[in-house]
């Protein structure tokens, strides 16, 4: 009987892992990724109308903060602490909810001609004169770092309207009323030089309930790298190159306005 000669294979050699090595290949894969090819995170506070609970898997909850991009799910009474980079203030046109492809009609500037819109006193929702249902919503954009528990950074976008345009110009006021002392005396701090904290708290009135944003300073930016990457971020904004790419399920609000709640 023949015998049968087993074949030994060489033992390859393990080499060391170097984590320079990604450091060495800074960006390498991405040559022909461009803004449209990219999603901005918005976080939004969790309704009772939102659809992601009528997953059984989903463990998030009413109230509860919400990142559309990577899917965490923050504690609305713990919040998130964030850095509070560029801010803009934008009219968004809607279709109807249930029409098209839930993507705005059209996005206008503060300087922009609107076209004339007449105010319903059912939903007080501001609807163009002869466009079909469409309407316009003040929306009050502030682009933020969010600072992880691992001290990492992750831009995102929190849009505030109706209810939350008062929440919104109040964060505005605090920002802005931040100072610092230089060599020269006190000067205005810049955007990004502060991080703050936003909780869900619930709010009610006599026709409803829902959930609304709780915002609060927490200090100043203490990490260097952190403060960089909020220039960066500011710096992006300015120059046009971030592209946010809203949806009509984007917002926290349950309801369309601070003087009538609807549902």
């Amino acid at each position: 009987m023949a015998s049968k000669s087993v074949a030994k294979t060489k033992k390859s050699e393990v080499q060391a892992f170097d984590p320079s090595m990604f450091e060495a290949d800074a960006g390498s894969g991405n040559e022909n990724m461009t803004q449209e090819d990219l999603a901005l995170p918005f976080l939004k506070i969790l309704s009772g109308q939102d659809t992601l609970l009528d997953d059984d898997t989903f463990t998030g909850r009413k109230g509860d903060i919400y990142n559309s991009v990577t899917g965490d799910v923050y504690k609305g009474k713990e919040g998130i602490v964030v850095v509070p980079c560029a801010y803009q203030r934008v009219f968004i046109e809607w279709a109807p909810r249930g029409v098209g492809s839930g993507a705005p009609v059209q996005i206008y500037s503060p300087a922009d001609e609107r076209p004339k819109v007449e105010r319903n006193k059912d939903d007080n929702k501001d609807y163009v004169i002869g466009g079909n249902g469409t309407y316009i919503e003040e929306t009050h954009q502030h682009f933020v770092l969010v600072i992880n528990e691992d001290g990492s950074c992750q831009s995102a976008l929190i849009a505030m309207k109706s209810t939350q345009l008062k929440k919104s110009r109040k964060w505005n006021s605090m920002i802005q009323g931040r100072t610092l002392m230089g060599k020269s005396g006190p000067f205005q701090a810049p955007r990004f030089s502060h991080t703050y904290i936003l909780r869900s708290i619930s709010e009610e009135n006599s026709k409803g309930s829902w959930h609304g944003w709780a915002i609060s300073l927490d200090g100043v930016v203490n990490d260097a790298a952190t403060y960089q990457q909020g220039k960066s971020f500011a710096q992006s904004i300015q120059k046009g190159d971030v592209l946010v790419k809203h949806s009509n399920d984007e917002g926290a609000d349950e309801v369309s306005d601070d003087r009538d709640i609807p549902f």
